[in-house]
């Protein structure tokens, strides 16, 4: 190690050697920088920019669905009563009633715009997958959590579970649907009366792998009640496990509503699944493609981007990936 002559330092000796008295106060501050769980998540996730072309995808097609319905009054029969206004093609209604966005996909069997009634059909088929996801993964969730840790709960919400388990999903949707009006809510009603039972059975498998682990004990010896240990030490550590259910949750509700109109048992109003039902026939006419396949590929779009950007996001959630 090479010597250094203080005099060519230019600094006297109690300038580089000083006493430092010992802080106990200092002594205890935290140098490592800041970790903000929710700031890593959205990093990694707007790392690859697929993530970022299919959430903007998801973003316009979702506010041309709430946004373009309320700009423009759609009307089911406004034309019925002109015959030459029917099952026209794209290029065929722009030459009857001029370039518009509204005919631009065509007209539907009582001459409406087949193009209106897919942003029409598109916002009830989106509010019915939010409304009965915020309802049944809430109550999903929690329950499922106090399920899991809770070995007296277990033995009675098992039994719950042996029996209604059993029934098929979409058999009970039908039959709630058929005993009450095909109204929005009643489609909301049937979808969540037990859609929330299955959510917090995967929940309670997942918790009953981290219950018994150390911190838990601990929390649990302390005197902490169960459902406090539940919703503190173990759903936050489930997040990732959470927005993955919650990816798969929100396209399937989309598509029992799509099945069961298509089966003639799903919405009276002008849902997507509807407007497919109503529009099967077009299907194989030639010249009126245009009024099946649209709502089709709406419906398509829509499920697979929420998929694909819940699945991404379930994944960036996972603490694994932030290192």
């Amino acid at each position: 190690m090479k010597d250094y002559n203080l005099d060519e330092l230019g600094l006297s000796k109690e300038e580089l050697f000083s006493k430092v008295d010992i802080n106990t106060m200092d002594s205890e501050k935290i140098t490592a920088p800041k970790y903000s769980y929710w700031r890593s998540v959205f990093r990694v996730f707007f790392r690859k920019k697929i993530n970022i072309i299919i959430l903007a995808l998801l973003v316009v097609v979702v506010l041309i669905s709430y946004i373009y319905p309320a700009i423009f009054s759609y009307d089911r029969f406004g034309n019925l009563l002109s015959s030459t206004a029917k099952h026209l093609s794209p290029s065929a209604a722009i030459q009857q009633f001029g370039f518009s966005i509204h005919y631009i996909l065509g007209t539907g069997s009582a001459g409406q715009s087949t193009f209106d009634a897919v942003w029409y059909g598109a916002r009830i088929s989106i509010s019915l997958a939010f409304v009965c996801a915020a309802i049944n993964m809430t109550v999903g969730v929690v329950v499922g959590a106090v399920w899991g840790f809770s070995k007296k709960v277990d033995v009675v919400m098992t039994e719950v579970y042996n029996i209604i388990g059993n029934i098929p999903y979409v058999l009970l949707i039908a039959v709630m649907v058929m005993l009450f009006s095909a109204s929005f809510w009643t489609m909301v009603l049937a979808m969540t009366i037990t859609g929330w039972l299955y959510i917090a059975y995967f929940i309670r498998t997942q918790v009953i792998i981290i219950r018994d682990r150390e911190y838990n004990l601990a929390s649990k010896c302390l005197g902490t009640g169960t459902v406090k240990i539940a919703l503190k030490n173990i759903l936050p550590f489930m997040t990732s496990i959470i927005v993955t259910l919650l990816a798969t949750e929100l396209p399937s509700y989309i598509s029992y509503e799509v099945f069961l109109s298509y089966i003639g048992m799903g919405l009276s109003d002008m849902s997507l699944g509807r407007l497919i039902y109503e529009a099967e026939s077009a299907m194989v006419t030639p010249g009126w493609q245009f009024e099946f396949w649209s709502p089709v590929a709406v419906a398509s779009i829509i499920t697979i981007v929420l998929y694909v950007v819940g699945q991404n996001l379930g994944d960036a959630a996972d603490p694994r990936t932030h290192m």
